[in-house]
């Protein structure tokens, strides 16, 4: 399940500024034809990492690894030393976090350059400007060793033949078997290699995240006390659900954001996961029947008052409003997990999150949409093979796995400046918390990690989660396929679909007109794209 705001969607803004400077200052690269563009490469040899034991293993459908503690000795990542020698690599990157101390006041970034063997020049940009530093960065022609590059859907600058003509196939490096010379890169689930698939190549190294994506969240606290039963069996038992464990005396409410309460629904009625591909053909979920009901669905939850009064009007507040007990079902983000803890558990008296799965509509198992396997690809730049070959070196080690001292400096820096020791399981002192903000992660890492030490029983309920989730997941099929009017238009003509769509279940707009505002989008754009995303998947399939 999807939050609503997501980490893409914060990009949204950028996103037409971005398509503008594409089309003005990148646009004079070759053609690539739409097959040529989605032509399939064979993906990497997928090599699960085996070197620290566990109960709770990842699994080749997408459940990741999970771990009660840090080992007590870390294994040596690269036991003959440091894997990538040579000149230093500048990777242009962006971050979420505030910018960390520069190179020469940060001490794990200087452990990680002599971890790697070479300096890691981190450039840094905000999320929200990233898409236009990138357009920018491609019409200047200056070129960093490796950049962030987005989804094309986040990113129109994205295009096969920038890749084409400016950025390194590596296919020869990481196809099939090739990858076993980087073996943490192996461990890399094959999902999420997908998506680094174009023109025929691997183009780039994902940034590995979980196929689940995040849970519906429950306060199982809150519900407990209400004694309500946590686990619908349909809709009307989760309708019902919601008005139980709404108490408008105590400001306390069953869903907080309209987008993701349309989102839940649309999962217990099997609706599509953005596009449902059958025999070839594509539906986009917002013109499917399903969504209809969904947005009929989320109105009446609306009028029955079990949304927060401040649903439609004020953004960025969820999570705070979940955290402090004002709602009481919430979807969001895998990480967010450990993040509800660390920030409300402390000060909220007996804090206790679980989770649901939406039902099918009239009764039974639900659909559960995955989450984006990756979040990114790191490219790099056209160089000699020796060269390429030492970055990927460095990106290797970036992405060693939990349980090896690399990671360990990665996460928590060095011991004593960065972060003390309780039991084995390290903790961040205030100078490591700023520290390890460096954005690594948004290069390449390992693959997500279940790691909650204070309450390792946290750990075995997400993994749980993920079991049951990735059993009846249902994955985006477009995912790893291209449109290039997609990349164009797709994120400025989701706003409009959103306003309408947040009208209707707000019940300033009537239902009926959804079905004009659905020809609009084919007339604009969204035949067009439906016909690339199926000229695509004929190509690959």
């Amino acid at each position: 399940m999807k939050p609503s705001m997501s980490r893409r969607g914060f990009l949204a803004s950028a996103t037409g500024v971005a398509a503008g400077l594409a089309l003005t200052g990148c646009g004079d690269y070759e053609p690539v034809s739409a097959r040529a563009a989605n032509a399939a490469a064979p993906l990497p040899t997928y090599l699960p990492y085996q070197g620290v034991k566990t109960a709770m293993p990842a699994t080749a459908d997408g459940v990741s690894v999970g771990y009660d503690h840090y080992p007590a000795e870390p294994v040596t990542a690269f036991p003959d030393g440091p894997p990538a020698k040579g000149p230093g690599i500048d990777i242009m990157t962006l971050i979420f976090n505030p910018v960390p101390p520069p190179v020469q006041s940060n001490t794990m970034w200087q452990a990680l350059n002599r971890h790697v063997g070479c300096d890691l020049n981190f450039e840094i940009t905000p999320v929200g400007d990233y898409p236009n530093k990138f357009a920018v960065t491609l019409a200047g022609g200056d070129l960093p060793d490796a950049m962030l590059m987005l989804p094309p859907k986040d990113n129109a600058a994205a295009t096969p033949g920038m890749l084409d003509a400016l950025f390194e196939d590596l296919t020869p490096h990481l196809s099939g078997d090739s990858i076993r010379d980087y073996p943490y890169l192996a461990n890399i689930p094959s999902a999420s290699w997908g998506p680094c698939v174009l023109n025929g190549g691997i183009y780039g190294i994902p940034m590995p995240r979980p196929v689940s994506g995040g849970p519906v969240f429950t306060r199982r606290d809150l519900m407990a006390e209400r004694g309500v039963d946590p686990d619908p069996k349909n809709w009307k038992e989760f309708f019902q659900l919601c008005k139980d464990v709404t108490d408008h005396k105590r400001s306390q409410y069953a869903m907080g954001d309209p987008i993701t309460a349309f989102d839940t629904t649309m999962q217990m009625l099997g609706g599509p996961n953005k596009w449902r591909e059958e025999n070839g053909r594509f539906t986009f979920w917002l013109e499917s029947e399903e969504a209809k009901q969904a947005m009929d669905a989320v109105l009446r939850m609306t009028r029955a008052g079990v949304m927060h009064p401040d649903a439609y009007t004020v953004v960025g507040k969820v999570k705070e409003w979940f955290g402090t007990g004002r709602l009481v079902i919430n979807p969001d983000g895998a990480a967010a997990w450990n993040d509800y803890y660390t920030t409300y558990g402390p000060t909220a008296k007996g804090f206790d999150l679980g989770y649901l799965m939406p039902p099918a509509w009239d009764g039974g198992k639900g659909t559960y949409w995955s989450g984006q396997s990756y979040y990114g690809i790191l490219i790099i730049k056209k160089a000699p093979k020796p060269r390429i070959k030492q970055i990927l070196r460095a990106m290797n080690a970036l992405a060693a796995p939990f349980g090896t001292d690399s990671y360990l400096l990665r996460k928590y820096g060095v011991r004593g400046p960065d972060h003390t020791v309780k039991g084995t399981d390290p903790i961040l002192t205030p100078k490591g918390t700023s520290e390890v903000t460096l954005p690594t992660t948004f290069a390449t890492d390992a693959p997500f990690t279940l790691y909650y030490p204070a309450e390792p029983d946290i750990v075995r309920t997400q993994y749980a989660f993920q079991k049951d989730a990735v059993e009846r997941v249902v994955r985006n099929p477009t995912e790893t396929l291209y449109s290039p009017t997609n990349a164009q238009k797709s994120a400025l003509l989701q706003k409009t679909l959103d306003d309408t769509r947040k009208g209707i279940m707000q019940g300033r707009v009537p239902l009926k007109e959804w079905d004009g505002v659905m020809r609009t989008w084919r007339k604009e754009a969204g035949d067009r794209i439906r016909a690339e995303f199926e000229k695509a998947w004929e190509t690959r399939h």
